[in-house]
């Protein structure tokens, strides 16, 4: 049994991830809707703490409760598109934070821990925007590209403390990222979020002296 925390634990693949991983391990989701999380929580038999990943002694703060971490999903994020100049300013800098700035700081609250314990897990839930460009995505695309360069980094920088970090980039899921800003969109070419969890497992299930540096997972039509 695994001590494992999922941020963006609440819905989308965050939640197929607690339902996938609480089974067998102890599992400590986290997002900002405590009605959503708790429900999650609930039918999951795991834990939840309402955080918000910007505001890093919030997350320190349950990171410190939570005790020995052995494995860490940055799984939280937020979508933007649209030409550059019609973005609005507020939105950019919340996807911008979730996306990067909540990634950095999870990252580092449980570093300190997973040193004393001699190794620990990293998985950071990118995207193959972390890889690719596309226009009125610049902002969303940044973010990714942000998230790779730092998951490539970190990588060298724990690997001699045995903390092992994986970039896993997937394609579009089939979630309500879109709907939620009522933006239609055609989920057919999605991938099942219970087939990106079934990666997450396996990086998991994967011996502490393998490292899996980067993964891409998509639909084969898309």
């Amino acid at each position: 049994m695994k001590n494992i925390i999922i941020t963006g634990g609440s819905d989308g693949l965050g939640k197929t991830l607690a339902e996938t991983l609480s089974k067998e391990n102890r599992v400590l989701i986290l997002a900002t809707n405590e009605a959503k999380l708790r429900a999650v929580a609930d039918a999951n038999n795991c834990d939840y703490g309402v955080c918000d990943v910007t505001d890093y002694d919030a997350v320190k703060t349950v990171v410190d409760d939570m005790g020995k971490v052995d494995v860490l999903i940055n799984c939280a994020g937020l979508w933007i598109q649209e030409e550059l100049d019609t973005n609005d300013i507020e939105r950019i800098e919340a996807v911008v934070n979730v996306n990067l700035l909540g990634v950095i700081n999870c990252s580092k609250a449980v570093i300190p821990g997973m040193k004393k314990n001699g190794g620990g897990l990293i998985i950071n839930i990118n995207s193959q925007a972390g890889i690719n460009h596309k226009a009125e995505r610049v902002v969303y695309n940044a973010t990714k590209w942000g998230v790779t360069g730092f998951t490539k980094s970190l990588q060298d920088e724990v690997a001699k403390y045995g903390i092992r970090v994986t970039d896993v980039m997937p394609g579009m899921m089939k979630t309500d990222m879109f709907k939620k800003l009522n933006i239609e969109k055609n989920m057919a070419n999605g991938v099942d979020t219970k087939e990106v969890a079934r990666l997450i497992q396996f990086i998991i299930d994967t011996p502490a002296d393998v490292m899996i540096p980067e993964v891409g997972i998509k639909n084969i039509n898309n």
